[in-house]
């Protein structure tokens, strides 16, 4: 105590007490009274893991002002030092975190700084055990230090493939994406599909914050333009790359992953006791869970290509590239479609009124100028950079049902028709005001509303100039329902039958019975031609009353599947459908 007092008052110590932590063994005089009972194996640990001017405890504190501050991580060392150097074969080993606060903490100061010191020395010293929550030094190498030195082997490649390896199990999860690409070895390796992809760049390629010519952007550059062959779906990419700033930390969690899996890979050849086997597991699995939350805190750069709407007659502006800096812990694929939806970067669903105002600002109308193919029009969207991004063709598709469907398609929208007949300037299956089945084929077209409203009016002028005899039917319900077995019954006196003008009125025509066979496909629309054509007519009629039954027959010639029969099952209960059911052949 002496020459820990003398050291002290030389050193002008302004402790209020002399704890464990004040005790300065980097002096000479206080050293060798406190190893001359000890094993001469100890002067080494002391100058690595406890104190001294190369020591790790002086060289954590200065690269950390908090701790440097009060000398803590060299204080923590002392404590423990004094604590468990001497009770080296006790069988309770070491100090608690509790014991080693109090012998570091003097009046005035916060226990949690040397809570902080303990858990670093603890993760880097090469000479301090952890067992249970209780720390000790001994004379021999602890697993970290084997762990330290292994990381330090590893070889880069070693450290990317580890990394390529969970970015391949991060690509399980796709979010709004339809496919998600992780570290494609060249741009063949990414599809050139009409579907919203996300492109995750290796750890190779990184990228920094306004940095236009970065690894990872030379990569995405070279993947949007599929070389310099072009790409037809440009417009369905977007890239994720890492953080050069922060992959350093990355790199050092996966190195120590390694470390501690080949370790725990050898725990039989290397000897380990139990206590050793039982560290390396616990560190295994830290080490695991560290590198999992470096992989999103590394890889927060989106970039996304992009492109101004070309004006008329000019040539298309070069791409722009935005770059979106992601946050949170999610899985990559959903934070970055979520942060992109957002944005406006990538819609998932779309109105038939935003459809129709992209389609007529460009203007994506084809020749004549009266209409553009379904398919076209999926194309475009895939293709163009300066048009939205969608998810898949379907979205196109359902807003093109929705644009047909809403009762204003004559302002807001437009009209649907099967093809277009060149040859008599006419649209085949004109649909508009109701709901289409829309099918994407290079037949099927969206239709200005103009034009589909002027040949509607055409057709049902031309239709109502000519009258038949179907009890007063158009022939415009003639024509869409030949030989469906449509007809009206009364009195034979009544010349049921008989052709009549419709100014007629047939005397004693009470009971109307019809049936028609339905295109399955197109179902929507014969309903809606019986509906105007036939039913609306009779409903109108003074106490008319019209009952409508639908009877649906199925052959399966290859058996339902039990998914469908299911389904179909089910939603006949719910809608309270009269169904005999699923039979066998």
């Amino acid at each position: 105590m002496s020459a820990v007092i003398h050291t002290l008052w030389e050193r002008d110590d302004r402790g209020l007490m002399i704890l464990p932590a004040n005790v300065p063994l980097d002096a000479v005089a206080v050293q060798s009274e406190l190893t001359r009972y000890l094993p001469p194996t100890w002067s080494p640990v002391i100058e690595k893991d406890i104190d001294g001017s190369h020591s790790l405890p002086l060289r954590i504190d200065r690269e950390n002002p908090m701790l440097g501050r009060y000398s803590a991580c060299r204080r923590v060392a002392r404590t423990l030092y004094l604590g468990s150097a001497p009770m080296q074969d006790a069988a309770n080993k070491g100090l608690d975190d509790r014991q080693v606060k109090f012998g570091c903490v003097q009046p005035g100061e916060t226990s949690g700084t040397f809570g902080d010191a303990l858990r670093k020395l603890a993760d880097q010293a090469t000479y301090l055990y952890v067992n249970e929550g209780r720390y000790w030094y001994s004379t021999q190498p602890s697993v970290n230090r084997m762990a330290e030195e292994r990381a330090e082997r590893f070889h880069p490649e070693d450290v990317t493939e580890e990394i390529r390896r969970r970015l391949l199990e991060e690509a399980k999860q796709r979010g709004d994406f339809s496919k998600v690409h992780p570290c494609p070895a060249s741009y063949n390796e990414v599809v050139d599909e009409p579907e919203a992809k996300l492109v995750i760049l290796g750890p190779d390629s990184p990228h920094s914050a306004k940095d236009t010519d970065s690894p990872a952007r030379q990569l995405a550059a070279e993947i949007l333009n599929r070389g310099s062959a072009g790409r037809n779906c440009g417009n369905m990419l977007v890239f994720l790359a890492a953080d050069k700033s922060r992959f350093a930390d990355l790199d050092k969690a996966v190195r120590l992953y390694l470390a501690w899996k080949s370790i725990e890979s050898e725990k039989v050849s290397l000897d380990l006791t139990p206590f050793q086997a039982n560290q390396v597991d616990q560190k295994k699995t830290s080490s695991d869970q560290a590198v999992k939350g470096r992989i999103p805190e590394t890889y927060v750069w989106l970039l996304v290509p992009g492109q101004k709407r070309p004006e008329s007659g000019q040539a298309f502006p070069n791409v722009e590239w935005q770059d979106i800096r992601l946050q949170g812990q999610e899985a990559l694929a959903e934070r970055a479609s979520k942060k992109l939806k957002n944005e406006e970067l990538l819609i998932t669903s779309m109105a038939g009124t935003r459809l129709h105002l992209e389609i007529t600002q460009i203007p994506l109308w084809r020749s004549p100028g009266s209409h553009v193919g379904v398919k076209q029009l999926v194309d475009d969207f895939a293709k163009y950079l300066y048009l939205p991004r969608v998810k898949n063709a379907q979205v196109i598709l359902d807003a093109i049902q929705d644009g047909v469907a809403r009762l204003t398609w004559k302002q807001d929208t437009f009209a649907y028709a099967d093809s277009y007949d060149a040859a008599a300037g006419r649209y085949r299956g004109l649909e508009a005001g109701c709901r289409p089945n829309v099918q994407l084929n290079s037949e099927s077209i969206v239709v200005k509303p103009e034009v589909a409203a002027e040949q509607m009016e055409k057709e049902a002028a031309a239709k109502a100039s000519i009258s038949t005899g179907m009890g007063g039917v158009s022939t415009a319900t003639a024509d869409g329902l030949a030989g469906s077995g449509i007809g009206v019954t009364g009195s034979p006196a009544s010349g049921a039958g008989v052709p009549q003008t419709a100014s007629v009125k047939p005397p004693g025509l009470k009971r109307f019975h019809g049936s028609a066979t339905l295109n399955a496909t197109r179902i929507s629309r014969d309903v809606d031609a019986i509906a105007t054509s036939v039913v609306q007519h009779l409903a109108g009629l003074l106490d008319a009353k019209v009952k409508i039954t639908l009877e649906i027959e199925a052959e399966l010639p290859s058996g339902a599947p039990e998914h469908v029969v299911r389904t179909v099952t089910e939603n006949c209960r719910t809608l309270k459908f009269d169904s005999q059911g699923f039979e066998e052949a």
